[in-house]
């Protein structure tokens, strides 16, 4: 995968993007928004983006068919702020790169598994498929969430706790058949380690709008 960097200002966040090294139209789009401690300036902080997650699968000697799209949130905020930007900045890339729209996918971990959940809410009918990890959502707005989920949290987190992702996940189920939860035995909040491998990946890409 090729790795390109966008920090200029007509973007609503910057971001690193990892893509094919023969780039084409209409190939799926993976959005991971990062955690807390992955905020930055957008310049010289913005490699802290690839800190975590599928950017240790979509290495430089792998070819995927897919973007995978990692913004940079600005220090001192949060995710669950810029629900309304985030959506936007998806649209924005999506247009500009020409994307599957049947194919769009969120993902997050710590504030931005809270960040995936709200977000993926706001504007269900944009997401094929999101994987929340170690956040917590809306229980009570849970039935928004009728695209297929995929939920991870570690049973030990001291950060936060696991309850939010099983009271998710079974507000979800009364009305998605096709929901999960992922609860790692032992592990404390860096559930995002275990999860976001090949097998996840796969997941999110073999899922598609009707």
């Amino acid at each position: 995968m090729e790795v390109k960097i966008y920090n200029d200002e007509k973007w609503e966040f910057p971001f690193i993007m990892r893509c094919p090294k023969q780039m084409k139209d209409n190939l799926p789009m993976i959005v991971q928004l990062h955690g807390a401690g992955e905020r930055g300036n957008g310049k010289d902080e913005l490699y802290r983006v690839e800190v975590h997650g599928f950017c240790h699968v979509l290495k430089e000697d792998v070819e995927y068919d897919c973007l995978l799209v990692q913004p940079q949130c600005p220090n001192g905020t949060f995710w669950v702020a810029h629900i309304e930007s985030v959506l936007k900045f998806i649209n924005h890339v999506a247009d500009e790169f020409k994307v599957d729209r049947k194919r769009i996918y969120l993902t997050g971990l710590s504030m931005g598994g809270y960040g995936t959940w709200y977000t993926a809410m706001a504007c269900p009918e944009m997401f094929a498929a999101i994987a929340p990890i170690c956040g917590e959502g809306m229980p009570w707005y849970a039935g928004a969430l009728t695209m297929p989920v995929w939920a991870f949290h570690g049973e030990i987190d001291p950060t936060v706790n696991v309850r939010g992702s099983i009271e998710m996940m079974e507000r979800i189920k009364r009305f998605n058949n096709d929901a999960k939860l992922t609860v790692y035995e032992g592990v404390a909040h860096n559930s995002w380690a275990p999860a976001m491998q090949t097998e996840l990946l796969e997941w999110l890409l073999s899922k598609k709008k009707d």
